[in-house]
């Protein structure tokens, strides 16, 4: 007789495959095709209004009207030696669309790789479009706009806030081979915060954010675990 996991058979207990259970160090989580590996915990939290209804006669609750639903959570991931959050948005060419007339960071990482070690340090803002820093107000407002969008153009973010909605997709496999997701739409930054000091070993970033909606944990099919018919198992009770 075969194993029903194909991980031996010798060392499988029947009662091991009867409930699946995942930890953090299972379960890995991506903003599109990237991985999000910097990530150290995610948690959300679904809120919805329902308001109680009374009518005179009676102190008890008649009924409860349902209304509005809110999800929103907060990211805790690790910063190395860059901004990861950033960092992953950069590679998956991320784009917003800014007004010319902001202040983008005079430093700017290179794509083409590290910066140099002296441009940290520079103090001049350079603007690539729209007038230079030091212009005046009466400078401004001699500036000519031919169309609607003349005076935006689309940057790569410098602020979380900036980023445009993405999803998050949590995937998680055991050493039992049990397989599980879920997924996080239209995730929007609100707050993002860090800080230093000599007691910290690491540098944390964290952030809140809202979301549209949650698709909830779902067991989908393993790929070594083998079910009925010698089709793929499904990592739920009784599998």
């Amino acid at each position: 007789m075969s194993s029903p996991t194909g991980l031996g058979g010798v060392l499988e207990s029947s009662i091991a495959q009867s409930y699946n259970s995942f930890s953090g160090s299972d379960i890995t989580a991506s903003i599109g095709q990237f991985t999000f590996a910097e990530l150290q915990a995610v948690s959300y939290s679904v809120t919805r209004e329902k308001a109680p209804i009374y009518t005179m006669g009676s102190p008890d609750v008649r009924a409860f009207s349902r209304n509005k639903r809110g999800v929103a959570g907060s990211l805790i991931w690790i910063n190395f030696d860059r901004h990861a959050l950033l960092n992953i948005i950069a590679l998956a060419s991320g784009r917003f669309v800014a007004n010319n007339e902001e202040i983008l960071p005079s430093f700017q990482p290179s794509s083409a790789g590290p910066a140099s070690q002296v441009a940290i340090f520079n103090s001049n803002l350079v603007r690539t479009s729209g007038p230079p820093v030091t212009a005046t107000i009466n400078a401004l407002d001699n500036i000519a706009v031919t169309s609607v969008s003349g005076n935006n153009s689309l940057a790569q973010p410098w602020y979380s806030d900036q980023i445009l909605p993405f999803d998050i997709t949590l995937v998680g496999t055991n050493e039992y081979g049990a397989a599980t997701g879920m997924k996080i739409f239209g995730v929007e930054i609100l707050n993002e915060g860090s800080g230093v000091s000599i007691d910290d070993a690491v540098t944390e970033m964290q952030a809140t954010f809202v979301a549209q909606l949650v698709e909830p944990w779902i067991a989908v099919q393993s790929a070594f675990q083998t079910g009925v018919g010698g089709t793929p198992g499904v990592g739920q009770v009784g599998s």
